[in-house]
């Protein structure tokens, strides 16, 4: 794990240790004594935020918000303990998603059925409320006041309707959640990162997911963080990846729409294309590792390219 990294003008990422070692960051943004939390991973990620409050000389009072981009469990998971542990806290999700903070089951009924009901206990464990009273609805445009440092919502549909990116006016850069894509540092090559789309089930919309990328590409940003896996800079590059790896996405998708086994297929492609950007990229980690670091979100985005083919008929 690389514990807390310090990216400068009041931003950290912290390991949320989600599955193991650098897979989920949890984004700390300090202003003037206060701070806001990016996510939250699952109940057992609270220990790391508390250790890495500690080590910048915060306090659990110190927290004013903690801001979710989506509902996914990865990154909110763990938003009724942190509440918990935060007693000055509101909790900033979109208005789509803010009921089911204040009433979890049927958020857990539905990642029980992607992953199994075993899985997704071992996962994620119990699932606490959120007091509706402490719940902020944040639509697009909505702004939030750290200390006087203003943090803007945008609402970005395409990895889930339930999806907001901030965009830190400070720094200039957005903390992007899943809808700019996975880049985990272990496949980075002379610090040059590469990046992956999810297309996890079950509400993946791929010109939904285009507009938001180029919206976030008009401010012009210094960075994005991502939760899976923390900064990334070279935006322009990074975005015109993403934007043809959605529609490499999307063509294998509709290539194997009539087949037998469609989601076995479409995995299997899925994996061919890792393969083609491990070549691009010029990834110096062996293929084992490669497909060990990718297997879950490649198995997540056949499930939800699956999914979308059964939408998009209706």
């Amino acid at each position: 794990m690389q514990g807390l990294i310090d990216f400068g003008s009041g931003i950290f990422a912290v390991d949320s240790a989600y599955t193991g070692p650098d897979v989920a960051a949890i984004h700390l943004i300090e202003e003037g004594g206060r701070a806001a939390l990016v996510d939250t991973g699952n109940n057992e990620s609270l220990r790391h935020v508390l250790a890495a409050l500690a080590e910048t000389g915060l306090s659990a009072e110190s927290v004013d918000f903690v801001l979710l981009t989506h509902i996914h469990l990865d990154h909110a998971g763990g938003a009724g303990a942190f509440m918990q542990a935060f007693p000055n806290a509101k909790l900033v999700v979109h208005p789509r998603g803010a009921r089911h903070m204040a009433e979890p089951s049927k958020l857990f009924a539905g990642v029980s059925a992607v992953y199994g009901p075993e899985r997704a206990r071992a996962l994620y464990g119990e699932l606490i409320p959120v007091p509706v009273e402490r719940i902020i609805e944040a639509g697009d445009g909505h702004e939030l006041n750290l200390a006087g440092r203003v943090i803007r919502v945008f609402d970005t549909p395409g990895h889930a309707r339930h999806h907001v990116c901030y965009f830190d006016t400070k720094s200039r850069a957005f903390f992007t959640g899943d809808t700019f894509g996975l880049s985990y540092r272990t496949l980075d090559v002379n610090g040059k990162p590469s990046i992956f789309p999810t297309t996890t089930p079950v509400q993946f919309e791929p010109e939904a997911m285009h507009a938001s990328i180029r919206r976030m590409e008009a401010e012009q940003p210094t960075a994005m963080y991502l939760t899976h896996y923390a900064q990334v800079r070279d935006v322009p590059r990074l975005a015109a990846d993403m934007h043809r790896l959605i529609d490499a996405h999307v063509a294998i998708a509709e290539r194997h729409e009539a087949a037998e086994e469609r989601k076995e297929r479409i995995e299997q492609d899925i994996w061919a294309l890792v393969g083609e950007e491990a070549v691009r990229a010029g990834w110096t980690v062996p293929e084992a590792e490669w497909r060990r670091i990718l297997a879950l979100d490649v198995e997540l985005n056949a499930q939800g390219l699956d999914v979308w083919l059964d939408v998009r008929r209706k």
